[in-house]
Protein backbone atom coordinates (compact mmCIF):
# COMPACT_ATOMS: atom_id res chain seq x y z
CA UNK A 1 0.00 0.00 0.00
CA UNK A 2 3.01 2.33 -0.03
CA UNK A 3 2.18 5.46 -1.97
CA UNK A 4 -1.44 4.45 -2.36
CA UNK A 5 -3.59 6.95 -4.20
CA UNK A 6 -6.47 6.05 -1.89
CA UNK A 7 -4.67 6.54 1.41
CA UNK A 8 -1.69 8.69 0.58
CA UNK A 9 1.81 8.05 1.89
CA UNK A 10 2.70 7.27 5.46
CA UNK A 11 -0.56 5.60 6.45
CA UNK A 12 -0.21 2.73 8.90
CA UNK A 13 2.94 1.41 10.54
CA UNK A 14 5.70 0.05 8.28
CA UNK A 15 5.02 -3.58 7.35
CA UNK A 16 1.46 -3.51 8.72
CA UNK A 17 -1.79 -3.47 6.82
CA UNK A 18 -3.74 -0.23 7.37
CA UNK A 19 -6.98 -0.62 9.30
CA UNK A 20 -10.38 0.27 7.85
CA UNK A 21 -13.86 0.69 9.26
CA UNK A 22 -16.80 0.33 6.88
CA UNK A 23 -20.00 2.35 6.89
CA UNK A 24 -23.11 1.47 4.91
CA UNK A 25 -26.68 2.61 4.40
CA UNK A 26 -29.16 -0.16 3.76
CA UNK A 27 -31.97 1.65 2.03
CA UNK A 28 -35.45 0.55 3.07
CA UNK A 29 -38.75 0.81 1.27
CA UNK A 30 -41.96 2.15 2.83
CA UNK A 31 -42.59 -1.23 4.47
CA UNK A 32 -39.20 -1.06 6.16
CA UNK A 33 -37.59 -3.80 4.07
CA UNK A 34 -34.02 -3.45 2.85
CA UNK A 35 -33.39 -3.61 -0.88
CA UNK A 36 -31.98 -6.74 -2.50
CA UNK A 37 -28.27 -7.38 -2.17
CA UNK A 38 -27.59 -4.96 0.69
CA UNK A 39 -25.85 -7.51 2.94
CA UNK A 40 -24.06 -8.96 -0.07
CA UNK A 41 -22.87 -5.49 -1.05
CA UNK A 42 -21.28 -4.98 2.37
CA UNK A 43 -19.65 -8.41 2.23
CA UNK A 44 -18.27 -7.50 -1.18
CA UNK A 45 -16.93 -4.21 0.21
CA UNK A 46 -15.01 -6.23 2.81
CA UNK A 47 -13.44 -8.28 0.01
CA UNK A 48 -12.59 -5.15 -1.94
CA UNK A 49 -10.87 -3.69 1.12
CA UNK A 50 -8.94 -6.92 1.65
CA UNK A 51 -7.89 -6.96 -2.01
CA UNK A 52 -6.55 -3.42 -1.56
CA UNK A 53 -4.39 -4.49 1.38
CA UNK A 54 -6.61 -3.24 4.21
CA UNK A 55 -7.68 -4.98 7.41
CA UNK A 56 -11.35 -4.38 8.15
CA UNK A 57 -11.91 -3.92 11.89
CA UNK A 58 -15.69 -3.48 11.92
CA UNK A 59 -18.66 -1.89 10.18
CA UNK A 60 -21.45 0.54 11.01
CA UNK A 61 -24.74 -0.02 9.20
CA UNK A 62 -27.82 2.18 9.20
CA UNK A 63 -31.24 1.26 7.84
CA UNK A 64 -32.94 4.32 6.37
CA UNK A 65 -34.91 5.36 3.29
CA UNK A 66 -32.01 7.33 1.77
CA UNK A 67 -28.48 8.43 2.73
CA UNK A 68 -28.16 11.62 4.77
CA UNK A 69 -27.26 14.41 2.30
CA UNK A 70 -24.71 15.92 4.71
CA UNK A 71 -22.99 12.94 6.36
CA UNK A 72 -24.25 9.80 4.50
CA UNK A 73 -25.49 8.31 7.82
CA UNK A 74 -27.44 10.14 10.50
CA UNK A 75 -25.85 12.11 13.33
CA UNK A 76 -26.18 9.30 15.88
CA UNK A 77 -24.50 6.82 13.56
CA UNK A 78 -21.74 9.32 12.89
CA UNK A 79 -21.04 9.41 16.64
CA UNK A 80 -21.03 5.59 16.70
CA UNK A 81 -18.68 5.54 13.71
CA UNK A 82 -16.34 8.05 15.40
CA UNK A 83 -16.13 5.96 18.56
CA UNK A 84 -15.57 2.75 16.59
CA UNK A 85 -12.84 4.31 14.45
CA UNK A 86 -11.08 5.57 17.58
CA UNK A 87 -11.24 2.16 19.30
CA UNK A 88 -9.97 0.39 16.19
CA UNK A 89 -7.21 2.99 15.57
CA UNK A 90 -8.60 3.12 12.05
CA UNK A 91 -6.56 4.67 9.26
CA UNK A 92 -9.53 5.07 6.91
CA UNK A 93 -13.33 4.86 6.80
CA UNK A 94 -14.84 3.38 3.64
CA UNK A 95 -18.44 4.06 2.64
CA UNK A 96 -20.40 1.47 0.68
CA UNK A 97 -21.63 4.00 -1.85
CA UNK A 98 -20.40 7.05 -3.76
CA UNK A 99 -20.08 10.09 -1.51
CA UNK A 100 -20.37 13.70 -2.54
CA UNK A 101 -17.40 15.98 -1.79
CA UNK A 102 -19.46 17.60 0.97
CA UNK A 103 -20.25 14.26 2.60
CA UNK A 104 -16.57 13.32 2.58
CA UNK A 105 -15.55 16.66 4.09
CA UNK A 106 -18.25 16.56 6.80
CA UNK A 107 -17.52 12.96 7.77
CA UNK A 108 -13.79 13.59 7.98
CA UNK A 109 -14.34 16.60 10.22
CA UNK A 110 -16.59 14.55 12.54
CA UNK A 111 -14.76 11.21 12.53
CA UNK A 112 -11.20 12.55 12.42
CA UNK A 113 -9.74 10.07 9.89
CA UNK A 114 -9.56 9.82 6.11
CA UNK A 115 -12.91 8.97 4.47
CA UNK A 116 -13.21 7.40 1.02
CA UNK A 117 -16.05 5.76 -0.86
CA UNK A 118 -16.56 2.51 -2.76
CA UNK A 119 -15.65 4.16 -6.06
CA UNK A 120 -12.29 5.39 -4.76
CA UNK A 121 -11.55 1.93 -3.37
CA UNK A 122 -12.24 0.22 -6.71
CA UNK A 123 -10.13 2.81 -8.55
CA UNK A 124 -7.26 2.12 -6.16
CA UNK A 125 -7.48 -1.62 -6.80
CA UNK A 126 -7.49 -1.03 -10.54
CA UNK A 127 -4.41 1.18 -10.20
CA UNK A 128 -2.57 -1.57 -8.32
CA UNK A 129 -3.51 -4.30 -10.83
CA UNK A 130 -2.97 -2.50 -14.14
CA UNK A 131 0.09 -4.01 -15.82
CA UNK A 132 0.15 -2.74 -19.42
CA UNK A 133 0.61 0.84 -20.58
CA UNK A 134 -2.97 0.84 -21.88
CA UNK A 135 -4.35 -0.34 -18.57
CA UNK A 136 -2.40 2.28 -16.63
CA UNK A 137 -3.54 5.06 -18.98
CA UNK A 138 -7.17 4.00 -18.64
CA UNK A 139 -7.01 3.80 -14.85
CA UNK A 140 -5.36 7.20 -14.51
CA UNK A 141 -7.99 8.76 -16.76
CA UNK A 142 -10.68 7.28 -14.49
CA UNK A 143 -8.89 8.61 -11.41
CA UNK A 144 -8.71 12.11 -12.87
CA UNK A 145 -12.41 12.06 -13.82
CA UNK A 146 -13.20 11.08 -10.23
CA UNK A 147 -10.83 13.53 -8.58
CA UNK A 148 -11.47 16.73 -10.53
CA UNK A 149 -14.76 17.63 -8.81
CA UNK A 150 -13.31 16.57 -5.45
CA UNK A 151 -10.13 18.66 -5.32
CA UNK A 152 -9.54 20.35 -2.01
CA UNK A 153 -6.95 22.73 -0.70
CA UNK A 154 -5.21 20.23 1.56
CA UNK A 155 -3.59 18.40 -1.36
CA UNK A 156 -4.48 14.92 -0.06
CA UNK A 157 -6.65 14.14 -3.06
CA UNK A 158 -3.60 14.60 -5.29
CA UNK A 159 -1.44 11.93 -3.65
CA UNK A 160 -1.45 9.51 -6.57
CA UNK A 161 -2.94 10.98 -9.73
CA UNK A 162 -0.15 11.82 -12.16
CA UNK A 163 2.38 9.87 -10.12
CA UNK A 164 2.42 12.50 -7.36
CA UNK A 165 4.08 15.12 -9.53
CA UNK A 166 1.35 17.77 -9.25
CA UNK A 167 2.83 20.90 -7.66
CA UNK A 168 0.68 23.63 -6.16
CA UNK A 169 1.18 27.28 -7.18
CA UNK A 170 1.73 30.23 -4.90
CA UNK A 171 -1.06 32.72 -4.37
CA UNK A 172 -0.84 36.16 -5.93
CA UNK A 173 -2.99 39.20 -6.58
CA UNK A 174 -6.39 39.38 -4.88
CA UNK A 175 -6.83 35.60 -4.77
CA UNK A 176 -5.66 33.61 -1.78
CA UNK A 177 -2.99 30.90 -2.03
CA UNK A 178 -5.58 28.13 -1.56
CA UNK A 179 -7.61 29.31 -4.52
CA UNK A 180 -4.52 29.65 -6.71
CA UNK A 181 -3.32 26.19 -5.67
CA UNK A 182 -6.64 24.61 -6.60
CA UNK A 183 -6.68 26.39 -9.95
CA UNK A 184 -3.16 25.15 -10.64
CA UNK A 185 -4.10 21.60 -9.65
CA UNK A 186 -7.19 21.62 -11.85
CA UNK A 187 -5.27 22.98 -14.82
CA UNK A 188 -2.47 20.46 -14.36
CA UNK A 189 -4.95 17.59 -14.08
CA UNK A 190 -6.83 18.65 -17.20
CA UNK A 191 -3.58 18.95 -19.16
CA UNK A 192 -2.56 15.51 -17.94
CA UNK A 193 -5.94 14.10 -18.98
CA UNK A 194 -5.56 15.59 -22.45
CA UNK A 195 -2.20 13.87 -22.90
CA UNK A 196 -3.57 10.59 -21.56
CA UNK A 197 -6.55 10.72 -23.94
CA UNK A 198 -4.15 11.15 -26.86
CA UNK A 199 -2.18 8.11 -25.68
CA UNK A 200 -5.39 6.14 -25.19
CA UNK A 201 -6.56 7.01 -28.71
CA UNK A 202 -3.33 5.74 -30.22
CA UNK A 203 -3.51 2.52 -28.21
CA UNK A 204 -7.14 2.08 -29.27
CA UNK A 205 -6.14 2.50 -32.92
CA UNK A 206 -3.51 -0.22 -32.51
CA UNK A 207 -6.11 -2.53 -30.96
CA UNK A 208 -8.49 -1.75 -33.82
CA UNK A 209 -5.81 -2.67 -36.37
CA UNK A 210 -5.30 -6.03 -34.67
CA UNK A 211 -9.06 -6.64 -34.67
CA UNK A 212 -9.15 -5.68 -38.34
CA UNK A 213 -6.50 -8.28 -39.19
CA UNK A 214 -8.45 -10.97 -37.36
CA UNK A 215 -11.62 -9.98 -39.20
CA UNK A 216 -9.89 -10.05 -42.59
CA UNK A 217 -8.58 -13.50 -41.81
CA UNK A 218 -12.15 -14.49 -40.86
CA UNK A 219 -11.11 -15.65 -37.41
CA UNK A 220 -14.14 -15.71 -35.09
CA UNK A 221 -13.68 -14.16 -31.66
CA UNK A 222 -15.04 -15.13 -28.26
CA UNK A 223 -14.89 -12.70 -25.35
CA UNK A 224 -14.90 -13.98 -21.77
CA UNK A 225 -16.99 -11.77 -19.52
CA UNK A 226 -18.45 -12.14 -16.07
CA UNK A 227 -18.44 -10.96 -12.50
CA UNK A 228 -15.05 -10.42 -10.91
CA UNK A 229 -13.52 -13.58 -9.41
CA UNK A 230 -15.89 -15.87 -11.36
CA UNK A 231 -12.90 -17.81 -12.69
CA UNK A 232 -12.57 -16.28 -16.16
CA UNK A 233 -8.76 -16.42 -16.28
CA UNK A 234 -8.72 -19.99 -14.94
CA UNK A 235 -11.18 -20.97 -17.66
CA UNK A 236 -9.04 -19.28 -20.32
CA UNK A 237 -6.03 -21.26 -19.09
CA UNK A 238 -8.01 -24.51 -19.13
CA UNK A 239 -9.33 -23.93 -22.65
CA UNK A 240 -6.15 -22.70 -24.28
CA UNK A 241 -3.19 -23.77 -22.15
CA UNK A 242 -2.46 -20.10 -21.48
CA UNK A 243 -0.79 -18.89 -18.31
CA UNK A 244 -2.98 -15.90 -17.48
CA UNK A 245 -2.61 -14.79 -13.87
CA UNK A 246 -5.08 -16.50 -11.54
CA UNK A 247 -5.63 -15.13 -8.03
CA UNK A 248 -8.41 -15.46 -5.49
CA UNK A 249 -8.85 -11.68 -5.35
CA UNK A 250 -11.17 -9.22 -7.01
CA UNK A 251 -10.05 -7.65 -10.32
CA UNK A 252 -6.97 -9.84 -10.77
CA UNK A 253 -7.29 -9.30 -14.55
CA UNK A 254 -7.51 -5.80 -16.03
CA UNK A 255 -5.53 -6.14 -19.24
CA UNK A 256 -7.11 -8.26 -21.99
CA UNK A 257 -5.40 -11.55 -22.80
CA UNK A 258 -5.94 -12.95 -26.32
CA UNK A 259 -5.33 -16.61 -27.17
CA UNK A 260 -6.11 -18.83 -30.18
CA UNK A 261 -7.94 -22.15 -30.08
CA UNK A 262 -7.86 -24.66 -32.93
CA UNK A 263 -10.45 -27.46 -33.07
CA UNK A 264 -10.25 -29.40 -36.31
CA UNK A 265 -11.26 -27.07 -39.11
CA UNK A 266 -12.27 -24.22 -36.77
CA UNK A 267 -9.86 -21.69 -35.31
CA UNK A 268 -11.03 -18.83 -33.10
CA UNK A 269 -9.65 -16.34 -30.58
CA UNK A 270 -10.60 -16.09 -26.92
CA UNK A 271 -10.22 -12.76 -25.11
CA UNK A 272 -10.21 -12.53 -21.32
CA UNK A 273 -11.54 -9.14 -20.15
CA UNK A 274 -11.93 -7.19 -16.93
CA UNK A 275 -14.49 -8.51 -14.45
CA UNK A 276 -17.53 -6.52 -13.44
CA UNK A 277 -18.89 -5.69 -10.02
CA UNK A 278 -21.89 -3.99 -8.44
CA UNK A 279 -21.82 -0.22 -8.84
CA UNK A 280 -18.84 -0.37 -11.22
CA UNK A 281 -17.70 3.28 -11.31
CA UNK A 282 -18.90 5.00 -14.46
CA UNK A 283 -15.48 6.65 -14.71
CA UNK A 284 -13.97 3.20 -15.21
CA UNK A 285 -16.58 2.16 -17.76
CA UNK A 286 -15.83 5.31 -19.76
CA UNK A 287 -12.04 4.97 -19.47
CA UNK A 288 -12.03 1.26 -20.35
CA UNK A 289 -14.52 1.63 -23.20
CA UNK A 290 -11.89 0.98 -25.90
CA UNK A 291 -10.77 -2.18 -24.11
CA UNK A 292 -14.34 -3.30 -23.55
CA UNK A 293 -14.91 -2.98 -27.28
CA UNK A 294 -13.29 -6.42 -27.44
CA UNK A 295 -16.67 -7.60 -26.12
CA UNK A 296 -18.82 -5.48 -28.42
CA UNK A 297 -16.88 -6.63 -31.50
CA UNK A 298 -16.81 -10.33 -30.61
CA UNK A 299 -18.92 -12.98 -32.34
CA UNK A 300 -19.87 -14.58 -29.03
CA UNK A 301 -19.54 -13.65 -25.39
CA UNK A 302 -18.85 -16.43 -22.92
CA UNK A 303 -20.44 -15.19 -19.69
CA UNK A 304 -18.73 -17.01 -16.81
CA UNK A 305 -20.72 -17.34 -13.58
CA UNK A 306 -19.49 -18.48 -10.17
CA UNK A 307 -22.10 -21.17 -9.55
CA UNK A 308 -21.01 -21.38 -5.89
CA UNK A 309 -21.86 -17.74 -5.18
CA UNK A 310 -25.08 -17.38 -3.14
CA UNK A 311 -26.00 -14.29 -5.17
CA UNK A 312 -25.16 -15.77 -8.59
CA UNK A 313 -28.43 -14.58 -10.14
CA UNK A 314 -27.79 -11.02 -8.94
CA UNK A 315 -24.27 -11.19 -10.38
CA UNK A 316 -25.67 -12.27 -13.75
CA UNK A 317 -28.03 -9.29 -13.69
CA UNK A 318 -25.15 -6.93 -12.86
CA UNK A 319 -23.05 -8.22 -15.76
CA UNK A 320 -25.96 -7.93 -18.17
CA UNK A 321 -26.43 -4.32 -17.05
CA UNK A 322 -22.79 -3.43 -17.79
CA UNK A 323 -22.90 -5.24 -21.15
CA UNK A 324 -25.90 -3.16 -22.18
CA UNK A 325 -24.15 0.00 -20.95
CA UNK A 326 -21.16 -0.60 -23.23
CA UNK A 327 -23.30 -1.54 -26.21
CA UNK A 328 -22.71 -5.30 -26.05
CA UNK A 329 -26.22 -6.29 -25.05
CA UNK A 330 -26.98 -7.75 -28.49
CA UNK A 331 -23.84 -9.92 -28.72
CA UNK A 332 -24.83 -13.63 -28.60
CA UNK A 333 -24.15 -15.09 -25.17
CA UNK A 334 -23.17 -18.50 -23.87
CA UNK A 335 -23.63 -18.78 -20.12
CA UNK A 336 -20.99 -20.93 -18.38
CA UNK A 337 -21.61 -22.09 -14.80
CA UNK A 338 -18.13 -22.39 -13.31
CA UNK A 339 -16.84 -23.84 -10.02
CA UNK A 340 -19.24 -26.81 -10.01
CA UNK A 341 -16.56 -28.67 -8.02
CA UNK A 342 -17.39 -26.52 -4.98
CA UNK A 343 -20.93 -25.33 -5.75
CA UNK A 344 -23.81 -27.13 -4.01
CA UNK A 345 -25.50 -29.37 -6.62
CA UNK A 346 -28.89 -27.86 -5.82
CA UNK A 347 -27.52 -24.39 -6.60
CA UNK A 348 -26.25 -25.56 -10.00
CA UNK A 349 -29.61 -27.17 -10.77
CA UNK A 350 -31.46 -24.00 -9.75
CA UNK A 351 -29.32 -21.93 -12.13
CA UNK A 352 -29.84 -24.45 -14.93
CA UNK A 353 -33.61 -24.20 -14.47
CA UNK A 354 -33.36 -20.45 -15.09
CA UNK A 355 -30.76 -20.83 -17.87
CA UNK A 356 -31.35 -24.28 -19.45
CA UNK A 357 -28.76 -23.70 -22.20
CA UNK A 358 -25.95 -22.96 -19.75
CA UNK A 359 -22.90 -25.25 -19.70
CA UNK A 360 -21.69 -26.41 -16.28
CA UNK A 361 -17.90 -26.71 -15.85
CA UNK A 362 -15.04 -26.60 -13.41
CA UNK A 363 -12.01 -24.70 -14.66
CA UNK A 364 -10.08 -26.17 -11.73
CA UNK A 365 -10.75 -29.88 -12.35
CA UNK A 366 -11.60 -29.79 -16.05
CA UNK A 367 -15.10 -31.21 -15.58
CA UNK A 368 -17.41 -30.23 -18.45
CA UNK A 369 -14.62 -28.58 -20.49
CA UNK A 370 -15.03 -30.95 -23.45
CA UNK A 371 -18.75 -30.15 -23.55
CA UNK A 372 -17.89 -26.45 -23.45
CA UNK A 373 -15.43 -26.78 -26.34
CA UNK A 374 -18.04 -28.64 -28.39
CA UNK A 375 -20.73 -26.05 -27.64
CA UNK A 376 -18.39 -23.20 -28.59
CA UNK A 377 -17.50 -24.90 -31.89
CA UNK A 378 -21.17 -25.53 -32.70
CA UNK A 379 -22.24 -21.96 -31.95
CA UNK A 380 -19.35 -20.37 -33.85
CA UNK A 381 -19.75 -22.67 -36.87
CA UNK A 382 -23.41 -21.74 -37.18
CA UNK A 383 -22.69 -17.97 -37.39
Amino acid sequence: MAGSWLLGSGVGAPGERPTAVLVAVHQQDEAGDSGPGTETSLTELRRLADTDGLTVADAVVQNRSRPDPATYVGSGKVDELTALAERAHADVVIADGELSPGQVRNLEERVGVRVVDRTALILDIFAEHARTSEGRVQVELAQIAYQLPRLRGDGRSMSRVGGGRMAGGAGMGVRGPGEMRLETQRRTLRQRATRLRRNASELARRRERVRGRRARNQVPSVSITGYTNAGKSALLNRLTGANAEVQDVLFATLDPTVRRIGTGELTYTVVDTVGFVRHLPHQLVDAFRSTLEEVTRSDLTMHVVDASAPDALDQITTVHGVLHEIGAGSVPELLVLNKIDVAPPESVLALQRVYPDAVAVSALTGAGINDLRATLADQLSSR
